[in-house]
């Protein structure tokens, strides 16, 4: 009896729980949460949605593809805490019956960084995102947190951690990717390294009508291929492009120019 007493103890006075909100039922099978590493660094508080979706289910990046809804965040009120900033890991590029979209599977944490005045806060965001399955169905979701960076969550921290992980950063050498110019066959972008993984480089333009395919590699995989998807491609050249990818030590961004295949 006592053992089982300290066990209660201690499971309750875990932080872990205050470290998240209850999950809100959004969709068939699908479920949300807040959650926050409760740990202030540098002004800020790293903090999370938590998607729990069953295999086969799906939400969407930030560039959706052509058939999703982009998952979006607003501020509804909080206090203490603000300009959420949402982070978002690199997507697996899904191909289903002639779409193309950028997406997460299963299980997912979407990292949110937000200021913090460095006191006791609480974080309500509204939550919109899509969830797919056989089906689409937009949702939305009002989430509120009590945040408390005097009594950091380790297991938070660490998840949420692990999910910044998969968040593109600018490599160290810039110069592993080389030009991206566009032309006749669609936009092509040089690979410098044989690090980079084709098959998962996404271009994401900053115009949001222009959609890029999915990556067609050369014969030595040298470059990768993009076709155009949305958009006018008059207005492909001069846009500044995001060019994502992956690699052994992890997934990275460098920005481009789009110049002209004719002039190179």
């Amino acid at each position: 009896m006592r053992q089982i007493a300290i066990f209660a103890a201690l499971v309750f006075a875990s932080p872990a729980l205050a470290a998240s909100t209850d999950w809100q039922d959004v969709a068939p099978e699908t479920r949300i949460r807040l959650i926050s590493s409760d740990r202030l660094e540098a002004g800020q508080i790293l903090a999370g949605i938590e998607v729990d979706m069953p295999p086969g289910f799906k939400t969407y990046w930030r560039v959706p593809g052509e058939t999703g809804i982009p998952t979006q965040v607003e501020d509804w009120g909080s206090r203490g805490l603000s300009d959420p900033q949402l982070l978002w890991p690199h997507p697996t590029i899904a191909e289903v019956e002639g779409y193309l979209d950028f997406v997460y599977f299963g299980p997912t944490v979407l990292p949110l960084r937000l200021a913090s005045d460095g006191g006791r806060g609480e974080l309500t965001l509204r939550v919109t995102m899509g969830i797919c399955s056989d089906i689409c169905v937009p949702v939305q979701a009002t989430l509120s947190l009590a945040v408390d960076p005097t009594r950091p969550d380790p297991g938070q921290d660490l998840r949420l951690r692990q999910a910044l992980a998969n968040v593109p950063v600018p490599p160290v050498d810039d110069a592993i990717v080389g030009d991206a110019v566009y032309g006749p066959h669609g936009l092509m972008v040089s690979l410098l390294s044989t690090e980079i993984d084709p098959d998962t480089v996404i271009v994401a333009a900053d115009d949001p009508h222009l959609l890029f395919g999915a990556p067609q590699k050369s014969p030595d995989s040298a470059a990768v291929f993009f076709s155009l998807l949305g958009g006018d491609g008059q207005s492909v050249l001069g846009q500044s492009i995001d060019i994502t990818f992956m690699t052994p030590t992890g997934p990275y961004v460098v920005r481009r120019v789009v110049g002209s295949a004719g002039s190179t």
